[in-house]
């Protein structure tokens, strides 16, 4: 009863305030949205998820070129519905995209020919393209045991 009467009272406060007032669209819109986001984070939560995975990335993954954080990156912003099925914990969604991407050798060999073409793109030098079975060249740096090795790292930092 206590809270009816409070709100009709501010309403007549409110509607003193307006009375002199000329009517302004900007205005009227702002006070019917001043509650919208009220307790809500103005970035959306899948940008809030994916943000979180580039970080963890960025600070566990040991990779002095980048070019393997980079396409990683990309990769999980491509995966828009894995990291929606996990907006309240998004390195589940890293978890399992890191799984599909070692469980699978054709997806691996994929990221590791993108990290390479990327390393050649950032480095201006052209990178060393290895096929399934065949013996790395010397001075590759993304082999696909290296990037396997580094992707395994990374999820077992995940279940610390």
């Amino acid at each position: 009863m206590t809270d009816n009467k409070e709100q009709k009272r501010q309403q007549a406060i409110q509607r003193e305030i307006l009375a002199g007032r000329k009517f302004s669209l900007a205005e009227a819109i702002g006070r019917e949205g001043g509650d919208f986001l009220k307790g809500e984070s103005p970035v959306p939560k899948l940008v809030q998820a994916r943000t979180e995975i580039k970080i963890f990335i960025t600070n566990n993954l040991g990779d002095s070129s980048g070019a393997l954080q980079s396409i990683l990156q990309t990769w999980v912003v491509a995966d828009e519905q894995g990291v929606s099925q996990h907006l309240e914990s998004p390195l589940k969604a890293l978890e399992e995209l890191l799984i599909k991407i070692l469980d699978n050798s054709e997806l691996l060999y994929e990221l590791v020919r993108q990290v390479d073409f990327k390393w050649g793109q950032m480095y201006d030098e052209r990178p060393y393209f290895q096929s399934p079975g065949q013996t790395p060249h010397p001075n590759d740096e993304y082999t696909h045991e290296s990037v396997e090795e580094m992707l395994r790292s990374l999820l077992n930092q995940l279940d610390q």
